[in-house]
């Protein structure tokens, strides 16, 4: 993407082409969209331009945009545009972290100054990126997938490592542990982070319409088929192409998809010209693949050409000492997002969610801190498996106890033994049996610990 493109959403086709034409004689380059939904196919933390949009649209509307956007990167500008003078809408959108807000009518010099100061804005903060990234300083990938514990250091590692080649990639783990993350922070620090980043859902591909929506048609090439389309392998040519959960790809699917991945090309149905394409690909799994390759429900030469490079992103149960500080950062996106102040977690919510079971992963941990910052509990079900043995129930609830008191506390060893009611050399001996952080701040007192 050049650095002066526009991506501009209106669901009414006359503003949505007048509005470019007027930018355009601004010299602005305008690409426009009548819905929200596929633009989040092209934005993201390598984006190099500015999005305009309206508010209201049926299905994804502005706010919800500007909401799914500053997931994926706070720093990119997302203009709002309204025909509706609302004060209301106007101050929640600057709360929720709009570059600006316009109101219609408006006119086409408005907007474009708009628009090259949003732009320019952008420029300084890739360019200063780019520099501390040149400098070797900390990228952004440990804000999206925090934690101190060693299976997350190693993941970060390797995450640097492949993600900067342009290796296909497998990124296995269990439901809610952030695949989709993992894979949109490789597509952002590879060379092709200012092309589109397009993730496929597998597992929701109409059967009767599954080779049309990622191989694209020509005119006739069906009943209904009315004009040429641009499948979903097309739209991320020079991109990355995300394909989650390939586990639920039918077989026959499957072999075409082979072809493509040995070859890079593709034939829309109705053709027989071969299309190069230009691609990353990269592929999640819940499931184990070679399991599924043993009971014949998966190609055993696809899961081989797939996993060049493998990734696997660990569950909760597999860091728990992390829960407590990604409670925290979770509540803190949570409050931001809902346009509410800091909120003050209290040592005893942080220790309960430390010492429970997150089948759910993230995914779950996240569901709760927005509950906490809506004013719900944040824990409204137990999630301890029945089966679980009562030691292990046990050393589970006493690390979460420590961790979460830990955090509470801000990593000061005093008022966690004090509060716990043990000495300083049982937490010490506690902390080392549950592998916890001990990088912490000491009190000059407890230098002696």
């Amino acid at each position: 993407m050049s650095a002066s493109r526009v991506l501009l959403i209106d669901d009414e086709e006359e503003m949505r082409r007048s509005s470019a034409q007027a930018l355009e004689l601004h010299g602005l380059d305008v690409v426009t969209f009548p819905s929200a939904d596929s633009v989040l196919e092209l934005v993201g933390y390598g984006f190099d331009g500015v999005v305009v949009s309206d508010i209201r649209m049926p299905g994804m509307d502005g706010m919800t945009l500007l909401q799914r956007i500053r997931e994926m990167d706070a720093e990119l500008p997302v203009i709002l545009v309204t025909g509706h003078a609302d004060v209301q809408l106007a101050v929640n959108a600057m709360r929720a972290g709009v570059y600006d807000f316009v109101e219609k009518p408006f006119t086409a010099q408005h907007l474009a100054t708009i628009i090259r100061r949003a732009q320019d804005r952008r420029s300084l903060v890739l360019e200063n990126r780019r520099l501390r990234a040149v400098a070797g300083k900390r990228d952004d990938i440990e804000a999206r997938l925090p934690g101190r514990t060693q299976v997350m250091v190693d993941l970060r590692y390797r995450l640097r490592a492949i993600g900067a080649s342009d290796a296909d990639t497998l990124v296995i783990g269990d439901t809610g542990v952030g695949k989709e993350v993992v894979a949109r922070a490789m597509h952002d620090i590879s060379a092709r982070a200012g092309k589109p980043f397009i993730a496929i859902n597998c597992a929701a591909l109409p059967d009767n319409l599954i080779e049309s929506e990622l191989f694209g048609h020509e005119a006739g090439a069906f009943p209904g088929a009315l004009r040429p389309r641009y499948g979903k392998f097309e739209h991320g040519r020079g991109g990355t192409i995300l394909l989650d959960e390939i586990g639920s790809m039918p077989l026959d699917l499957q072999a075409k998809f082979l072809r493509v991945l040995q070859e890079r090309v593709i034939t829309r149905l109705g053709s027989n010209e071969p299309v190069q394409l230009d691609v990353r690909f990269i592929a999640t799994s819940k499931v184990d693949l070679e399991r599924e390759v043993a009971a014949g429900r998966f190609r055993a030469d696809l899961l081989y050409r797939l996993n060049v490079a493998t990734l696997h992103v660990p569950s909760l149960a597999q860091r728990q000492a992390d829960i407590p500080l990604l409670f925290l950062q979770l509540v803190r996106e949570a409050a931001a997002r809902y346009g509410r102040s800091d909120m003050e977690v209290t040592p005893r919510v942080i220790t309960e969610i430390a010492g429970r079971n997150w089948p759910g992963n993230v995914r779950e941990l996240r569901n709760a801190a927005d509950r906490l910052v809506l004013g719900l509990d944040p824990h409204p079900g137990e999630t301890f498996e029945e089966s679980q043995r009562l030691a292990d129930k046990v050393a589970a609830y006493e690390r979460g106890l420590i961790a979460g008191a830990l955090a509470a506390h801000g990593g000061s060893l005093r008022p966690v033994y004090e509060m716990l009611g043990i000495s300083r050399k049982t937490l010490y001996e506690k902390m080392q049996k549950h592998g916890l952080d001990k990088s912490v701040r000491i009190d000059p007192e407890d230098r002696d610990i």
